[in-house]
């Protein structure tokens, strides 16, 4: 990651975001990857983690099982080649846990577990007309209808018994999470990225505020002319060089958008503007200065000394603040330019 990093910290967006897309899927192998069994009080959340794990209840290192424990805590159980299984607090309305999972933009998999449960209430229903193809068909529909419902456009529905893994859906399941976890393992370590490059953009910008004195300073000459918002052109060329320090510019957005299949008004749109507050605070100092050497020139009748040194003080103070302010707004636009680039990328993982 090192090679990220650097292009991240000289401005390379470009270059950061393809170095980790560039990658193949088997880079990603050792990830860690932690998926949740979320599900109602009851319907065998630990019975179905066991089966996962190839445990029995009692074995070491199993979920608790039994008529009267629930799970209410959540609780790590590592699995040795596939993954980490997390069961989450109980929810006792589905609707409401798929439309979290995907407000998240996460991945789901249906799992309609104790099928064999409600197959052998079936057959001491209706004995005379059981079918159990039948049966399980309708089961899946329903489960299908409930979750476009909710607006899953290609909802994946498996119909699992945690003691009998070797029937209905359960090698389907095992087989699809094995196919999908290389990108599932890609999509975690993309969405772990801000924890990378954020830092890398903290030291930046440390870096950069300590050459803001001699930019300012550079400024400062300008306040040597009375005439409000003079400083504002030289201004924006600093603002300018804070961009272009950062890939902000238009033309690497362009190269950033090409890589990711999207258009640089989708990254200027995530970017935000100096706030209306600084600005205008800035402004105003700029007026206080032009009307302080105005002033001891009335005044005085004499060249203003006094009031192009205060003014001048003014001037560096009110330029040095503003240009801080530059820098910690181009870095923030970085990291909302990185997170989109890379929101772009996590959606191409599964």
């Amino acid at each position: 990651m090192e090679d990220f990093k650097a292009a991240v910290y000289e401005g390379r967006l470009t270059d950061a975001v393809s170095n980790v897309v560039g990658k193949p899927l088997q880079y990603f192998s050792e990830v860690p990857l932690n998926i949740s069994v979320a599900g109602e009080p009851g319907s065998g959340k630990s019975s179905f983690i066991n089966a996962m794990l190839g445990l029995h209840a009692g074995d070491p290192g199993a979920a608790e099982t039994g008529i009267q424990t629930t799970t209410v805590d959540v609780k790590a159980f590592p699995h040795p080649h596939l993954l980490k299984l997390v069961p989450s607090v109980s929810r006792t309305i589905h609707a409401d846990l798929v439309n979290e999972i995907q407000g998240m933009s996460k991945k789901f998999y249906f799992v309609r577990s104790n099928i064999d449960l409600d197959l052998e209430a079936s057959k001491r229903q209706r004995p005379s007309d059981y079918n159990e193809e039948k049966i399980l068909l309708r089961i899946k529909d329903d489960c299908h209808e409930g979750l476009r419902r909710e607006g899953v456009a290609n909802p994946q529905v498996f119909l699992v018994s945690s003691y009998e893994t070797s029937r209905f859906d359960f090698p389907l399941l095992w087989e699809k999470l094995k196919s999908d976890l290389l990108g599932l393992r890609r999509k975690a370590f993309l969405l772990n990225l801000p924890s990378i490059y954020l830092p890398v953009l903290n030291n930046k910008k440390m870096a950069m505020k300590k050459q803001i004195l001699t930019r300012a300073l550079w400024l400062w000459i300008f306040a040597a002319i009375p005439i409000p918002g003079l400083s504002y052109f030289p201004a924006r060329k600093v603002h300018s060089w804070c961009y272009r320090n950062f890939g902000l510019d238009d033309p690497s957005l362009t190269d950033l958008s090409q890589l990711v299949g999207k258009t640089a008004a989708t990254f200027k749109a995530v970017m935000k503007p100096l706030s209306f507050t600084s600005v205008v605070l800035w402004g105003f100092a700029e007026l206080v200065r032009a009307v302080v050497i105005i002033g001891d020139y009335n005044h005085h009748r004499h060249f203003p000394l006094y009031g192009y040194l205060l003014s001048g003080g003014i001037s560096l103070l009110s330029t040095y603040l503003i240009l801080k302010k530059f820098v910690s707004n181009a870095t923030d636009n970085t990291q909302r330019v990185l997170t989109e680039a890379l929101v772009c990328e996590e959606k191409k993982s599964i």
